[in-house]
C-alpha cells in the first residue's frame, strides 16, 4: 500500500488538530509537541500537521508517498526502486536513510517538482522520540524538502 503525505505548517496545532479531527471523523495516529499526523485509509493519505510560527497562514511544508510492505517487497526496497527510478528519468534526487525525522526512523529519497515543492518517497521503520533534524540543512526541521537545490 501506498498513500499520498500532505505535510502542513499550521500556526495553531491544537486549533488544526480539532478540525482535521472533525473534518475525517479520526483522531491523529501520532501527538507530539509541535506536531501531529493523520493516518487515513479513505481517502488514502497521511497528513502531517507541523506548528509553524502564530499568526502566520497555513501553508505548505512539503509532500510526500509513504510506501509500506507488500508480499514480495520490503519497504526499503521501493524507496531504493524509487530513487534508481527518478535518478534515471533525470531528477535530481537527495537520499536519506535511517534519519529520524517527523518522531520516526525513516529512509527517503527527495526530489523537487517544477515549482520547487518538495516531494519525498519514504518509509517509516520505527518509531522516533524526537522530531528529527536533516543533517544537510545544517540543523532545520526534518521535514523541509531534504535539504537539497534541484
Amino acid at each position: 500500500m501506498s498513500r499520498v503525505q500532505l505535510a502542513l505548517n499550521v500556526p495553531d496545532l491544537d486549533a488544526s488538530v480539532a478540525f482535521y479531527t472533525k473534518l475525517f471523523g479520526v483522531e491523529p495516529a501520532k501527538r507530539r509537541p509541535g506536531y501531529a499526523n493523520f493516518a487515513l485509509t479513505e481517502p488514502p493519505l497521511k497528513l502531517v500537521l507541523i506548528e509553524g510560527e502564530p499568526g502566520r497562514e497555513t501553508r505548505l511544508d512539503h509532500l510526500g508517498v509513504e510506501v509500506t510492505s507488500t508480499d514480495q517487497v520490503t519497504s526499503t526496497d521501493q524507496v531504493t526502486a524509487a530513487t534508481d527510478r527518478l535518478k534515471q528519468a533525470g531528477l535530481a534526487a537527495f537520499e536519506e536513510n535511517d534519519t529520524s525525522c517527523c518522531y520516526a526512523l525513516q529512509d527517503k529519497v527527495w526530489v523537487h517538482g517544477p515549482g520547487k515543492e518538495p516531494w519525498e518517497v519514504y518509509v517509516v521503520k520505527a518509531d522516533a522520540d524526537r522530531m528529527g533534524t536533516s543533517p544537510v540543512r545544517q540543523g532545520d526541521a526534518c521535514c523541509s524538502g531534504g535539504g537539497f537545490s534541484a
